[in-house]
């Protein structure tokens, strides 16, 4: 992994800043977080986060439609966006020789994005058609972070559908987006990272004139999403008409990654032992040997980890056979989880998952796009940039009491269980 000297400093609006240097390559990443996800998103506007995201890219007061692209593309460089339960992040990368382009960009669309009439049903017809291709006409669309927080969580923010309804997202307005943008953001519930090639001192100079005179507006207070963990099994099916086999998503609630870091990365440890690789155990026991399954995966957040506040959930996914009743994956599961509550997985075991988990950091963070997010999305949900760069150790320090500890909080008389139904051919 490529560790930089992170800089860190807020301008007067508020607005913080990441510098992270890297001269290995003539490429600059940056990245802009914004404070807003899906469970920011008011009642009987479902989706609303994701579609603002692509009204960011529909032109501003002093750039017309499109011109975000031609000016990144134009330049040799890449950029997207995409939203999150916890945050909505924009991000370009481009040769170094561009940064300038880069930021103004960025503070241009922070200052005044182009919401119109036009460009609102425009791209509300666009999002109607992504949630056709990913959700209604996939088998298992939106399977699981969709189908399964309705299960495991009771209030809105948490277990609403964060694609949105057509008819929420038919029902919004041009005001609607002037809220929300007017309220969500603001220089001061955001983050600007920049990562790669230059000097600090230039980097710094090129912030201050493009962001520095952004209008300081207040910074919304977060509400708290905390609710309850359930205290009994919670069990829902769905019926997919698309479905070649029948599937089954378990979620289970567990440590808040911003007061327990290091009790959220144990479950993560312990997602690897579980479902990481041929060797893990779900793996050999129901995959290879009781052939239940045809595939099963175990995780940390909906989207990935480290991706969201509490709370976040702990899921196992399964596609199993029609002959295979889930009550018989359910009893494998609790088998498999409470022969490890009993007896702590061995230094070696551990050792191959720790080892895969920095490696696969490492890898990851070695591009430059994937470190300028995380640093980005590290300051804004965590505080500290740097854990990105300790999330190796910190993973290879996890203990086999601890990934037995965990697996003995997943219950099963705390935890959501949904199941995917095939319901015939498509009509």
């Amino acid at each position: 992994m490529t560790v930089s000297e992170l800089h860190r400093y807020t301008l007067a609006n508020g607005l913080r800043v990441v510098l992270a240097p890297d001269t290995t390559s003539p490429v600059v990443g940056v990245s802009v977080h914004y404070d807003v996800g899906f469970r920011s998103e008011p009642e009987g506007r479902t989706g609303f986060a994701h579609l603002f995201e692509h009204l960011m890219f529909q032109g501003s007061e002093s750039l017309e439609k499109l011109a975000h692209f031609r000016h990144v593309q134009s330049s040799g460089g890449t950029f997207n966006g995409s939203t999150h339960p916890d945050y909505t992040d924009y991000f370009e990368v481009l040769p170094s020789a561009a940064l300038e382009r880069a930021l103004f960009l960025e503070a241009d669309r922070m200052r005044a994005p182009k919401i119109t009439e036009e460009n609102l049903k425009n791209q509300i017809d666009v999002v109607k058609e992504e949630i056709r291709l990913n959700v209604l006409n996939r088998p298992y669309g939106g399977f699981p972070w969709i189908t399964l927080p309705p299960v495991l969580y009771k209030t809105f923010p948490n277990a609403h559908n964060g694609y949105g309804g057509f008819e929420d997202l038919e029902q919004a307005s041009v005001a609607d987006c002037a809220a929300f943008f007017d309220t969500y953001y603001s220089p001061a519930n955001a983050v600007l990272t920049v990562a790669g090639d230059f000097t600090v001192d230039s980097a710094r100079e090129l912030v201050d004139k493009h962001f520095g005179d952004v209008p300081e507006r207040p910074r919304p207070q977060r509400p708290s999403f905390a609710e309850p963990a359930p205290d009994s099994e919670i069990r829902a099916d769905i019926q997919d008409k698309l479905a070649p086999v029948p599937a089954v998503a378990i979620g289970y609630r567990i440590p808040d990654p911003v007061d327990d870091m290091d009790g959220y990365i144990t479950f993560l440890v312990l997602a690897g032992v579980l479902a990481d690789g041929d060797g893990s155990r779900l793996q050999q026991r129901m995959v290879y040997r009781d052939q239940l399954v045809t595939d099963v995966s175990a995780g940390c957040g909906m989207f990935g980890p480290f991706e969201a506040r509490d709370p976040d959930t702990f899921t196992v996914t399964a596609m199993y056979s029609p002959e295979v009743s889930v009550d018989t994956v359910l009893a494998t599961l609790d088998s498999e989880l409470e022969v490890l509550a009993a007896t702590p997985p061995s230094a070696q075991e551990l050792a191959k998952v720790t080892a895969r988990w920095a490696a696969s950091l490492h890898k990851e963070h070695d591009r430059l796009v994937s470190r300028t997010l995380a640093l980005g999305s590290f300051e804004l949900l965590f505080g500290d940039p740097g854990l990105v760069y300790e999330l190796p150790a910190r993973i290879s320090a996890v203990t086999p009491e601890a990934v037995s500890a965990a697996a003995k909080a997943l219950r099963p008389d705390s935890r959501a269980v949904l199941t995917v139904t095939p319901a015939g051919g498509a009509e």
